[in-house]
């Protein structure tokens, strides 16, 4: 081969806070219902039910900053703010007590959801690819790198909307904690250096209508501030 048909596309990158150096993306992971608060909300067993994942594209990373477009093909954004995991290194099988050590850092970011097309993907037994997968759908704060945060086993989450407190919780009460997370999707895929965890959102979710101004972060991690735009 002797070169693209077409030119490449830029390489999906997060911010590093403090840095002018960017962290390069190559897949975003995302765990449904690991806060017992938010699997009961949703209507499920916590008790019973092993961590399952779902994608977004690298490219639905962008900064959790200024005016974010309200996405179009719904009625009903909802919010789910999340640890984010950034990865430096992978492995398939990876074992939990070694699992920390593929960790770069770590950032606040927000699982968007399209939950009107959820709901309808899920009754029809569909691919919840368009509810969860759209542009801009996971903005992300500045990576901060272990070295300034470590690895924060607890702390709170929470996210405010228009000053009005929407999500709050603990990391502690994460059904599977980051460890056990990237162990155990490692299992099933080969993980590389770039992946992109987000481990999950405590209750609280809801509906965003155009100019809701959102504030959130986790503890000891980061926080971030923007604004949701016009339809």
């Amino acid at each position: 081969m002797t070169g693209f048909a077409i030119t490449p596309p830029d390489v999906p990158a997060l911010a590093i806070f403090g840095s002018d150096q960017t962290f390069p993306l190559r897949r975003v992971f995302c765990v449904g219902r690991n806060y017992a608060s938010h699997a009961r909300e949703m209507g499920a067993d916590p008790d019973r039910e092993p961590p399952f994942f779902f994608t977004k594209p690298a490219d639905a990373v962008v900064p959790a900053s200024g005016t974010l477009p309200y996405p179009p093909a719904t009625k009903e954004l909802h919010h789910e703010v999340e640890l984010v995991v950034a990865l430096k290194e992978g492995g398939a099988d990876i074992a939990p007590d070694q699992a920390l050590d593929k960790v770069w850092g770590y950032a606040v970011g927000l699982d968007l959801t399209r939950r009107d097309l959820q709901v309808v993907a899920k009754k029809e037994g569909r691919p919840w690819d368009m509810s969860k997968g759209f542009d801009a759908s996971a903005p992300c704060s500045p990576l901060q790198p272990v070295s300034c945060t470590g690895h924060p086993q607890q702390g709170r989450i929470w996210l405010e909307v228009n000053g009005q407190l929407k999500q709050e919780g603990n990391l502690n009460e994460m059904i599977w904690p980051v460890a056990d997370v990237i162990a155990y999707l490692s299992r099933f895929v080969t993980l590389a250096p770039g992946d992109l965890i987000f481990t999950g959102t405590p209750a609280g979710v809801d509906a965003l209508k155009p100019g809701d101004r959102l504030r959130g972060g986790v503890d000891e991690v980061t926080t971030f501030e923007l604004t949701i735009g016009s339809r």
